[in-house]
């Protein structure tokens, strides 16, 4: 005797939904991403969508919430962990940097559970401005940032605060585009099969700590150097 199938769960529904617009946001944004692609590529009507979600904006607010919410918890987890350890003295610059940005790359090197496919599209929205989706991460991320901007200022208290978050800005940037894929890399290597996302953790955390590392600039020497600018 044949039984009949099991229809999908709720819960079901709803991850499938949240795994397909993941991937076509990143395929091809937010803008040009339709509800009908996404119910489409998640076997699923227009109705479920807005039963569990109520609009786009919603859906999109999800797809993020659901991966970064653990993000965060982690790269505090990982500072709580440091501080603890210091026992109330300032920490390494190069710890701090590892809590926040090493945290981000593990997850971008899962491409099982489809945290490669997250952090690749967590990187199109520093390359593609969308005022909705940048308030929201700003407010999702403003405790953590909070917290990690207290720990470099107070680890590096000779550097302008200013330069510390201009640096700070380089490391997002950097970490955003590498993780959006190879695409411009490609641009000027030609045919480029070293995209091993496992492989990008060392690679990128080597930068970014010699980013933090490297010397002030220079802004008084710089303008003097300046071609036309009459001597003082």
């Amino acid at each position: 005797m044949n039984l009949p199938a099991k229809s999908p769960s709720a819960s079901e529904t709803r991850h499938r939904i949240l795994d397909a617009a993941e991937v076509l946001f990143v395929e091809h944004g937010f803008e040009a991403t339709s509800m009908r692609m996404i119910t489409g590529a998640a076997r699923a009507n227009l109705a479920a969508v807005n039963y569990h979600f109520g609009s786009k904006d919603a859906l999109i607010q999800e797809v993020f919430r659901r991966r970064l919410t653990e993000l965060n918890r982690q790269r505090l987890a990982a500072l709580d962990r440091l501080e603890a350890d210091a026992g109330g003295a300032a920490l390494k610059p190069s710890r701090i940097v590892e809590a926040y940005f090493g945290t981000a790359l593990q997850l971008a090197a899962d491409t099982e559970h489809g945290g490669h496919t997250f952090m690749r599209l967590l990187g199109r929205t520093y390359t593609e401005p969308n005022a909705f989706i940048r308030k929201f991460l700003a407010e999702e991320y403003a405790g953590v940032l909070e917290r990690f901007r207290a720990a470099l200022y107070r680890a590096l208290p000779d550097v302008p605060r200013e330069e510390i978050l201009w640096r700070f800005h380089f490391m997002m940037g950097a970490m955003s585009y590498a993780i959006a894929g190879t695409d411009g890399l490609q641009l000027f290597a030609g045919r480029f099969d070293d995209a091993d996302p496992v492989r990008l953790m060392p690679r990128l955390m080597s930068f970014l700590l010699g980013g933090l590392r490297a010397p002030l600039a220079g802004f008084e020497q710089a303008c003097d150097d300046q071609p036309g600018r009459a001597a003082a």
